[in-house]
């Protein structure tokens, strides 16, 4: 979500939105994406690129859910990851993705148009899936966060189950987000679900959260030190107020009140 070596801000802030329900407009996308040529949500892989690393091999395939005109795809590549897929709801940000690797040679790296809610992949094609920042958006509109909306609960779970689905039995989901803990791991630690989760942070001021969801090493027994869940610092440096991250907070004012 934001970046403050975003070289772009004016020209994406040329963009309109009238509220942040917008995010959940596909045709904002494309109108987005028509006009902006990169942009990275919560942070660029050199903040979290000592967490990832630990968790991927040359040998890994890999699915990027909403790569929208992130770079992290090219980053991991040059990480020595070439099986890559990339997808993104949006046809625009899709048709440029291809074009950019394409002009730098990275044919290998596939682009596809799909709705993570309804992927396209078959059972157990990959050994990883990453999110960064896409889930969020699935909450824009959630409305009280402890308790969200049901509609809000049935798309998140839906894109859940899509991702346990095409992970291989011991595959990892990665999901960077600025969710906390004690809203997240409610939906994570659903029944139908076989992985264990946890998670690192990182960022400055504010942290950004880092989850690794490793499929088929779900733990019977209660773990109590992985009940106790610190709430995030929610201390914003100014370059997060000018950039669209703190948009994604959930209600993080409320946990103090």
């Amino acid at each position: 979500m934001g970046t403050t070596q975003n070289p772009n801000n004016t020209q994406k802030r040329s963009v309109g939105r009238s509220s942040n329900s917008a995010y959940l407009d596909p045709r904002y996308w494309d109108e987005r994406f028509s006009k902006e040529e990169h942009y990275e949500w919560l942070k660029d892989y050199s903040h979290f690129r000592h967490l990832i690393q630990a968790h991927l091999n040359p040998n890994s395939s890999v699915l990027e859910l909403g790569c929208g005109n992130s770079q992290l795809s090219e980053d991991l590549f040059e990480d020595g990851i070439t099986k890559i897929t990339c997808t993104d709801l949006s046809a625009v940000a899709v048709q440029n993705m291809q074009k950019r690797l394409l002009s730098k040679g990275l044919k290998e790296i596939k682009v596809q148009e799909a709705d993570m809610l309804d992927l396209p992949f078959s059972d157990e094609s990959f050994d990883v899936v990453i999110e960064k920042g896409t889930t969020d958006v699935l909450f824009v509109d959630s409305g009280d966060p402890w308790n969200p909306k049901p509609s809000t609960i049935i798309k998140v779970m839906k894109m859940l189950k899509g991702v346990h689905r095409v992970l291989k039995p011991d595959g990892i989901f990665i999901s960077i987000s600025f969710g906390q803990p004690h809203f997240r791991r409610r939906l994570y630690d659903a029944p139908e679900f076989t992985w264990s989760v946890e998670w690192n942070t990182f960022g400055d001021g504010f942290h950004y959260f880092f989850y690794i969801l490793r499929k088929g090493n779900r733990s019977t027994e209660s773990d109590e030190a992985s009940e106790k869940l610190e709430t995030a610092s929610i201390r914003l440096f100014q370059d997060e107020l000018d950039s669209e991250d703190y948009i994604f907070r959930t209600n993080v004012d409320d946990l103090n009140s």
